[in-house]
């Protein structure tokens, strides 16, 4: 029951019944109480004429970095005796120094700020409103209001440099880039030998062919590096990232994040789809605005489960153009073989980044001779499994995350795919 109305109560009761009773003692014992909650009413604040701002250190951060929050509320009314306010945070945010709620007065055109720290895992955090309570200096009597003042943090995933990360889709656009195109033209690496054009440079004839023939000259041609269509395909679904009550996905956001800016910063064209509890499509795109989009788009990331994309059967491989590069960056189960083993069959150059689910469960696990022996068994599994994919020519990166990322990366994505390297020795 709130303080005002018990105090009215008991001041109206003291007051009827001493009027009934013709006692002139209770009557009096009610005045104090009548002052008390007539002086309450005076200064109960009667609007809240506030101008009220929030300001972060930084709109994007990495995870548990601090930001500092300044809140800034100027009084434009009355005189307020007492006032509560609270900055309303985003679920999962927490306050690593200072406090989001101050209790002080605020005179008319008066001015306070406050500030505080605040830090919080990968995710994207809307700030809503600040929420203000005045109150009289008794205690009275209470005005509530919440002022809108929205804004946004992403806590941006970290991005680990790639030093390599060779990809040869069967299929390249146009622009000039890093990826060899299998099309003679300008380039560096030596293609094959044509017959010499007026305008060929000097630097450019083969002697050692052009010796042998009577009449003709021949000049070398060197094969065309170009920009590539690359999707980069987040399995976000719980059945392949929950083990033992704890969770991959982290681990596949920040391979997604670091495949992402070094097929960028290569000059390809990227796109990525988060496929899961939902379906979240980053439209592809070049250069530093599709980075912030794609980590932006991680950052909102989140695994769940789904009945209607528990499996890969309704993966929309139909956003890929044909023959481009895919990259599917999962923990796998036995039942994704099939479709994987399909997007090759159509043309496409399958990239299996794979973070390994039994080390990853097996360390969570107490070392027991039970939990080794089921182990090694689900090891022999997987280890089936991955062979079936590299016989259907999908290239594979089983990823301990005990390791760095960037240190298992820079080994299994410096060389080119195996049919590449095979069709490179065919040639010769």
């Amino acid at each position: 029951m709130p303080r005002s109305l018990l105090l009215g109560l008991l001041a109206y009761g003291l007051l009827l019944i001493g009027l009934a009773t013709l006692r002139g003692d209770l009557i009096a014992l009610s005045v104090p109480l009548v002052l008390y909650l007539f002086f309450g009413l005076f200064r109960a604040p009667q609007t809240l004429e506030l101008d009220v701002t929030r300001r972060l250190s930084a709109e994007r951060i990495a995870p548990h970095q601090t930001v500092t929050v300044t809140l800034s509320v100027t009084n434009r009314g009355e005189e307020m005796d007492e006032m509560l306010v609270e900055d309303v945070l985003p679920e999962g945010m927490t306050v690593a120094d200072g406090s989001n709620r101050h209790l002080t007065g605020l005179a008319r055109g008066e001015t306070r700020t406050w500030t505080y720290t605040i830090s919080a895992p990968r995710g994207a955090y809307g700030f809503e409103s600040i929420q203000i309570e005045a109150r009289d200096g008794l205690g009275l009597l209470s005005r509530s209001q919440t002022f809108a003042a929205p804004m946004q943090l992403a806590v941006l995933p970290p991005v680990l440099r790639l030093r390599n990360a060779l990809v040869r889709p069967r299929a390249t656009r146009v622009y000039a880039g890093t990826i060899p195109a299998r099309v003679g033209g300008a380039g560096v690496d030596f293609f094959g030998v044509r017959d010499y054009q007026p305008g060929d440079s000097p630097r450019r004839i083969n002697w050692h062919v052009s010796a042998r023939q009577r009449e003709e000259i021949y000049s070398n041609e060197f094969e065309q590096e170009r920009v590539a269509d690359i999707g980069i395909i987040l399995d976000g679904r719980d059945r392949t990232n929950i083990f033992s009550g704890h969770s991959l996905f982290e681990h596949s956001v920040q391979a997604c994040a670091a495949l992402a800016a070094a097929f960028l910063t290569q000059g390809n064209r990227v796109g990525l789809l988060l496929y899961g509890q939902y379906l979240h499509w980053t439209l592809p795109g070049y250069g530093k605005f599709q980075r912030e989009k794609i980590l932006h788009a991680l950052a909102s990331a989140r695994h769940g489960g789904s009945d209607v994309f528990s499996n890969l059967a309704h993966l929309p491989a139909q956003l890929f153009p044909i023959n481009s590069q895919i990259v599917f960056v999962s923990p796998l189960a036995n039942e994704d073989l099939g479709v994987l083993v399909q997007l090759r069959a159509r043309g496409y150059q399958v990239l299996v980044v794979s973070p390994d689910p039994v080390s990853f469960e097996t360390s969570h696990l107490p070392r027991l001779a039970q939990a080794g022996q089921a182990a090694r068994v689900i090891r022999l599994e997987r280890e089936l499994l991955l062979g079936q994919l590299r016989r259907a020519g999908i290239q594979i990166l089983n990823w301990d995350v005990s390791q760095p990322f960037d240190q298992a990366a820079r080994h299994a994505l410096s060389r080119p795919p195996q049919w590449a390297r095979t069709a490179g020795r065919s040639a010769a």
